[in-house]
């Protein structure tokens, strides 16, 4: 793990017309890591995600990635740069297969021997997709939609995978699986930014972690040390 930040946010302020969501953070991520922000629903969670990714324009401050400055690129762009996002609620492409969806994954690459590399991967990781890949994508079950939409934002080669409610829907064996591919992916050197309900699940899998609290960051600390804290416990993991 490196002490090099891959993820910079400085000072973060933008919202949706005159609603301000996010007020200011900042937070980073360093190459290697999981990174996780728990925090209520309307916290600004996603909006962090969505800024990150360019969907969200900055309003102030700055968001880099890899030292280069993000704010005001295009999204495929950043695809192409090393980050990809799995949004909240899977959003796969329900009316193509699921082989056309993980191709659609790799929209920003030009080279086809190593897509078809990555897509034998993708088949060997999740091999509920292999079975299924000539099925439409809104035929699977919501577990299998997620492990697709995973292995989507994988076929891009990222650098930082940004997880945006991954658990969120499904059953507790889906839960395991999707945490156990993240650590597995980790462990690979895919670096993490994780936005989960879950938070006793995310801190557990997280090397840190922020609370975000009605736009503005509240606490960052190591992961287990927000875990054994009496006021994330109170707030968010229910004693």
């Amino acid at each position: 793990m490196s002490n090099d930040p891959l993820l910079e946010l400085r000072d973060i302020h933008t919202g949706y017309g005159p609603i301000e969501v996010l007020k200011g953070i900042s937070l980073e991520v360093r190459t290697g890591e999981i990174v996780t922000i728990i925090g209520a629903n309307g916290a600004g969670k996603s909006t962090t995600l969505m800024t990150v990714s360019g969907m969200v324009p900055v309003r102030r401050g700055e968001v880099r990635f890899q030292g280069e400055r993000l704010t005001g690129v295009a999204p495929h762009r950043i695809v192409e740069l090393g980050l990809s996002q799995v949004p909240e609620g899977r959003r796969i492409f329900p009316r193509l297969t699921v082989l056309e969806n993980l191709e659609m994954g790799a929209y920003t690459r030009r080279d086809p021997n190593g897509v078809a590399a990555d897509l034998d991967k993708m088949f060997h990781r999740f091999p509920i997709l292999s079975e299924r890949k000539e099925q439409l994508g809104g035929t699977l079950s919501g577990g299998e939609q997620q492990m697709l939409a995973i292995a989507r934002a994988l076929m891009a080669r990222p650098r930082m995978l940004l997880l945006d409610e991954p658990s969120l829907g499904l059953a507790p064996l889906f839960v395991s699986k999707v945490f156990r591919i993240l650590r597995e992916l980790n462990r690979e050197g895919v670096t993490v930014l994780l936005v989960e309900q879950n938070a006793r699940m995310a801190l557990k899998t997280a090397h840190r972690g922020y609370v975000l609290e009605t736009g503005q960051i509240t606490m960052a600390d190591a992961a287990a040390t927000l875990l054994a804290d009496s006021r994330v416990q109170d707030a968010y993991l229910g004693k």
